[in-house]
This record gives C-alpha cells, sequence and structure tokens, in this order.
C-alpha cells in the first residue's frame, strides 16, 4: 500500500527546535569522538542518541509517529551531521530517505505495526540492500532471486549476495531488492537473525571508516515482500541523493572552516598565509562554490516539499556538492601543508571521506546522465 508522499510538516518553531539540538549533538559529541570511531565503528548505541533527538524519523508523518520534518530540515540535519562525523551523516540520510520511507509508504499494515516504531526508536537498526558485485551503477543488473515460500503467503526465499551495504554488518531488518523474475524486481525485508543470512568480512574502507560497511550471502533466507515496483523502491533514491548532498555540503563547510581559521594563524614569509594571493585564491574558490552548492541542495529540498518533481534538481545537487566537497578539502589540505597529511590535522580525515559523496547514492557519472536525460526528454 502506497500512503501520501507528502506527509504534514512539523511547524517551522518545531524544525528550529530540531536543529538546534542537533547542533549541540554535533558539538558535544560528535565531533569529540569523530576520530576514535573511525578507528572501530561508530558506538552500539548511537541509533539510540539520534533517535532520541528524531533523527530517525524526519521522513515519517506525524499521524505514524514521526516527527513530520520537511525536506529542508532534513537536509539540514546531514549536513550539520556532516560536520561532526560523516559516517553518522551518511547512516542517517540513508535510513531516512530509503528504509524509513518505505516502511512508512509501501509496506503493508502489519508490516508497519511489526517495524516502524521500533525502527524510530532506533531498537531495529535499519539497511537498504541494492548493491552487489555485478550489479552497482547498473541497478536492474541485481540478480538476487525471490521465490515464494508454498503455503505461506507473502513470504520469500531469497537466494544471492549483496555487498558495500551502509550498516549492513549490524542493521537487524535490511530491506532487499530482489528479482521476482527474468523482467521484473521488488522488495523484500529480511530480518538478520536467521540461518539464511551469512554476514560476511566487514568492508575496510579509506574514507567513512566509521559506518560498517559489509557483504553477505543470502541464502533460502526468509524475507516478507513489500507490495511494490521496483521502481516504487528506487524512487526514494531521489530524496536520499539531496541527503548525500547536504552530507557533502557539510563536509566542505567543516574543511574550509578549518582551512581559513588554519591560514590565518599560520606565518609563512613572515606573512599570514590568508594574506598571500596563492591561498586567498584558494579560499574564494571554495567560499563560491559551497555557496552555490547550498544553493543547490536548498533548492531541491524546497521543490520537494512543495511536491514538484526533484529528479534532476537532486540529482543536480548531488552532483555538485559532491565534486565540490572534494576540490573544497583537497584545498583545505594543501593549505595545511605538511600537517594536513597527519592524522593530527582533521582535514585529512574530510578530504578521505568526502570522495564517498561522489561515489554513494549514485555516481557523479551516473548523475550526469540523469541530468541529461531530464533536459532533453
Amino acid at each position: 500500500m502506497i500512503t501520501d508522499t507528502k506527509p504534514p510538516q512539523a511547524t517551522p518553531e518545531e524544525e528550529q527546535l530540531f536543529l538546534g539540538g542537533v547542533r549541540e549533538f554535533v558539538d558535544s559529541y560528535l565531533l569529540p569522538n569523530t576520530r576514535h570511531w573511525e578507528h572501530d565503528r561508530l558506538p552500539d548505541d548511537i541509533f539510540a542518541e539520534c533517535a532520541k533527538r528524531g533523527l530517525l524519523s524526519m521522513t515519517v508523518p506525524k499521524a505514524a509517529g514521526g516527527s513530520g520534518m520537511s525536506c529542508v530540515a532534513y537536509t539540514e540535519a546531514c549536513r550539520l551531521l556532516a560536520q561532526g562525523d560523516p559516517a553518522l551523516s551518511m547512516n542517517v540520510a540513508a535510513i531516512n530517505a530509503l528504509c524509513l520511507r518505505h516502511l512508512n509508504e509501501l509496506t503493508t499494515p502489519d508490516q508497519r505495526e511489526k517495524y516502524l516504531t521500533r525502527a524510530m526508536q532506533g531498537e531495529i537498526e535499519l539497511a537498504w540492500g541494492l548493491t552487489e558485485p555485478e550489479a552497482g551503477s547498473d541497478a536492474r543488473r541485481v540478480r538476487t532471486m525471490a521465490r515464494p515460500i508454498e503455503g505461506s503467503p507473502g513470504y520469500f526465499h531469497l537466494n544471492g549476495d549483496k555487498m558495500f551495504i551502509t550498516n549492513g554488518g549490524r542493521a537487524h531488518l535490511i530491506i532487499i531488492i530482489a528479482r521476482v523474475n527474468e523482467k521484473e524486481l521488488s522488495a523484500f525485508l529480511l530480518e538478520t537473525d536467521q540461518p539464511g543470512f551469512r554476514l560476511g568480512e566487514r568492508i575496510p574502507t579509506i574514507g567513512v571508516r566509521a559506518s560498517w560497511t559489509s557483504q553477505f550471502t543470502l541464502k533460502d533466507a526468509v524475507a516478507w515482500h513489500t507490495p511494490c515496483t521496483f521502481e516504487q523502491a528506487i524512487g526514494f533514491l531521489h530524496q536520499g541523493r539531496l541527503g548525500i548532498a547536504a552530507m557533502a555540503l557539510g563536509i566542505a563547510e567543516k574543511a574550509h572552516e578549518l582551512a581559513v581559521k588554519y591560514s590565518m594563524q599560520r606565518e609563512q614569509f613572515n606573512r599570514r598565509l590568508c594574506d598571500m594571493q596563492s591561498v586567498q585564491n584558494m579560499i574564494a574558490d571554495s567560499e563560491t562554490e559551497i555557496q552555490a552548492a547550498r544553493l543547490l541542495v536548498r533548492n531541491g529540498a524546497e521543490k520537494f516539499d512543495r511536491g514538484e518533481d526533484v529528479v534532476k534538481d537532486a540529482s543536480m545537487a548531488k552532483l555538485y556538492a559532491s565534486e565540490t566537497s572534494n576540490r573544497v578539502t583537497n584545498r583545505a589540505l594543501q593549505i595545511h601543508g605538511g600537517r594536513g597529511m597527519t592524522f593530527e590535522y582533521l582535514v585529512e580525515k574530510l578530504w578521505r571521506d568526502a570522495k564517498l559523496t561522489e561515489i554513494g547514492e549514485g555516481c557523479s557519472e551516473i548523475q550526469r546522465l540523469v541530468i541529461a536525460k531530464q533536459v532533453c526528454k
């Protein structure tokens, strides 16, 4: 069943209060711990802490027990979280846009009753399972097969392999995209606490390392079919791309802030770095590009809230913000010089984290294809 995709929004006052709490969370908890977490993983209680602050219910309407935040507030939250810990921002963006919206809009009443509230409370950790060893940008190459279980209406056995799944190593419930026949794909709810789910090794990554990116194998794993088409399930990617664009923006803002501060303190040749034209050029370019990315993200979020088509706008925001983030973090590291290459300074971590934003939720090449098709249709 598909419910209303334009849920009632929180009031502006509620959103400002919510975002104020996110800023406090970033300053008091995320920034002091982000270095430690990347050497291990996000702490076990992180999603419970997020739930307390309304970060796991942003895309769910109040009528369903969520906070009913606008897309503008959702992207702002992702941006702020990325300034503190990009790995958490990535997880929160995906959980809200891909998982919680699916649970609320594309499931049966029984499925929502079983999972939705507990997921918003952080009791059930979520993941979205699309990517496979041979199905990355080309999502229709998914080969995981779903076979109906005789005598159990609505339940299927899944067989296949998934990889590069964000939070897949700690999720209790994964929304799996699988093939129901040679032409059609759909989505299934799979609980990971079962013999048919075999978790592989954690995939180490150079950036957003605190997130548990995983691979797993499904061998007659039992899953509950959600009554939707592939197009409906994949449609949530557009809001997800706005979330990753906001994540990229937050990374760029933090790196730029650190670079400017460092350039005003560091002296060479009896001058501050910020007084040198070559450094000023880098600062000016970063400032300009960040502002442009900010406007693209805001425009996409506002159009989403008005119920307008955001396919092109989400891809433009994702494309530009992610590539801006990589340019800005590279400049920030350059301004820091040799110190930027050490673990003592946060810019090297932001530089590594930024790269994911050009790949996850559709790489830059795919975003350009989407934009061009929208322009030329």
